[in-house]
Order: C-alpha cells, then sequence, then structure tokens
C-alpha cells in the first residue's frame, strides 16, 4: 500500500490497578506505545497520574466509565450505581436506562461531567476520549461525552469502526456483529465531526481484544489501510485480582510484550507505516 499509512498505540484501562500502570510506563519508555486513556475514577489513577507527569513523550486521555466501574460522584448518581459506587455490567440494561428514563440521563450527563472535570484537575492535557467497553457508540452516552468534552476542549475522539478486510487478510473474519459496529459507528463520527472533534479513520482491537499479540500485530501491520489507524490494548505487567475478576482470559502480559517487541518495529518499518498520536496527526 502506497498511500500514507499513521497508526497511534493506544493502551485502555490506565489508572485501573498498578500491574496496568507499570504495562503502560514500559511500554511507552521501551516499546511502541505513545498513548493511554485514563480510567479516572480507577482504583491506581492517582499512581497513573504520576507517572504520567514523569512520561512526557506519553499523550493521555480520558477513558470515561459510565459501566463495570466506579463513579467519581456515587453520591451524585446513586440511581447509576450501586451502594459500593459502581456501575453494573449488565450493558444492555444500563444502555435502556440511559435512553429511556430522564432521572438517569440526567445523571449520566452528570457524571461524564465530573469525570472530565476530574481529569482536568490532574493537570494532564487532554489528548482524546473513549469510553470503557465502547459504550460511547450508545447515542446517549456519545451525546454527552462529545457536548461535555467540547466544554473541556476535547480535541479528538476515538470511533470503534474495525474495518474487515485487513483483519481478513491477517487472518480472522469479523463477523456480522462486527459489520453492524462499522455502520452504527458512521453516526458517531458524524457527530464528532460537525462538533469539530477530529477522529480516527479505522481502529484495531475489537475483534482480537485482549489478544492483541505479537503474532497478530505483526501480521496486521502491513495490512492497515491508508489513513489514521488507532491500536488498542490492554497491557498488564501482571495480573492482580481485579484483572483477572473483570477479564478473565485477557492476555495482559502478552499484549505488554508485543508492545514491547522488536519484531512489532521491524514491522512497522518494513510496511513504511508511521507512528503518530492524535495531536501529531
Amino acid at each position: 500500500m502506497k498511500a500514507d499509512r499513521r497508526v497511534i498505540f493506544t493502551a485502555d484501562d490506565f489508572g485501573l490497578s498498578e500491574g496496568v500502570n507499570e504495562a503502560v510506563e514500559r511500554a511507552c519508555r521501551d516499546g511502541v506505545l505513545t498513548t493511554a486513556s485514563l480510567m479516572i475514577s480507577g482504583a491506581a489513577a492517582a499512581d497513573a497520574v504520576r507517572r504520567a507527569k514523569e512520561l512526557p513523550q506519553l499523550r493521555v486521555g480520558l477513558h470515561v466509565v459510565v459501566i463495570e466501574g466506579s463513579s467519581v460522584r456515587p453520591s451524585a448518581v446513586r440511581g447509576l450505581v450501586d451502594a459500593a459506587g459502581d456501575f453494573p455490567s449488565d450493558q444492555f440494561g444500563a444502555s435502556v436506562d440511559y435512553y429511556f428514563r430522564p432521572k438517569q440521563r440526567r445523571q449520566l450527563a452528570s457524571e461524564i461531567r465530573s469525570q472530565f472535570a476530574a481529569f482536568a484537575r490532574t493537570g494532564l492535557r487532554l489528548d482524546h476520549a473513549n469510553a470503557h467497553k465502547h459504550m460511547h457508540m450508545h447515542p446517549t452516552v456519545g451525546r454527552y461525552l462529545i457536548e461535555v468534552g467540547r466544554e473541556f476542549g476535547l480535541p479528538a475522539l476515538r470511533i470503534p469502526r474495525e474495518p474487515a478486510g485487513p483483519l481478513r487478510r491477517a487472518g480472522t473474519i469479523v463477523g456480522v456483529g462486527g459489520r453492524m459496529l462499522n455502520l452504527w459507528s458512521s453516526m458517531l463520527r458524524s457527530r464528532a465531526l460537525q462538533a469539530g472533534i477530529e477522529v480516527n479513520d479505522n481502529v484495531f482491537g475489537i475483534a482480537w481484544s485482549g489478544h492483541m499479540t505479537t503474532d497478530r500485530l505483526v501480521r496486521l501491520i502491513p495490512n492497515l489501510p491508508p489513513g489514521l489507524s488507532e491500536v488498542y490494548l490492554h497491557p498488564a505487567a501482571w495480573r492482580d485480582a481485579r484483572l483477572a475478576r473483570l477479564m478473565p482470559d485477557y492476555e495482559h502480559e502478552a499484549e505488554l510484550e508485543a508492545l514491547l517487541s522488536p519484531r512489532v518495529r521491524d514491522a512497522l518499518a518494513e510496511a513504511g507505516v508511521s507512528q503518530t498520536t492524535y495531536g501529531a496527526a
């Protein structure tokens, strides 16, 4: 492929645990990682912020949590969280509430604003935003994320559009669900562009979520399409009880190895794919 191809390597769930934070730091210092999405309500968020401030080359965005995670202001969103201040794991049930119930919608908007505000208080420069488990694909979540994000100077938003062709050439067939997700993502893309927010052309990490191994990245890189692609991973230096509970089948350590692998660097060079960030794209 002769057309310009650029890629952003992003680590999600920054701040979820110290094992994740350690992986982000190592992959940024010694590997291909340039970007991380901060879970500002995560148990290790303060540790993540400290590390990020020691890594000026790391671009950090907000990983908005409105499902399977903690609220930053649980007392203000009691209709959305349990007694421990955690959002439910049931995406369907939460999606129904966020769309049809006015009280829950108001609390949702309040929570998203609180997360952007908490990120702003860290002093880190906001690079981008996305949502845990791609919940910004939900029309209500996506609308609030864009509207509130603009108030906080949001420059870029991840669009979860994972094209089937490159994955097929890399050895994976995308099912009907993946194709429907791509169609639905066009609405989010249009909203973001209309709001003056930068977006990626493609993303990779959905079909292979939790299993972005070295071999898979090496197969994918030569098949990256023209334009800006974001490849997101879930690396961790070690698996703790939280990671084992939330993502029992994820290969966190293998994904860190992939970000550190010289084979990945070599594949980028051989394919003529340049690394970038949202701000530089």
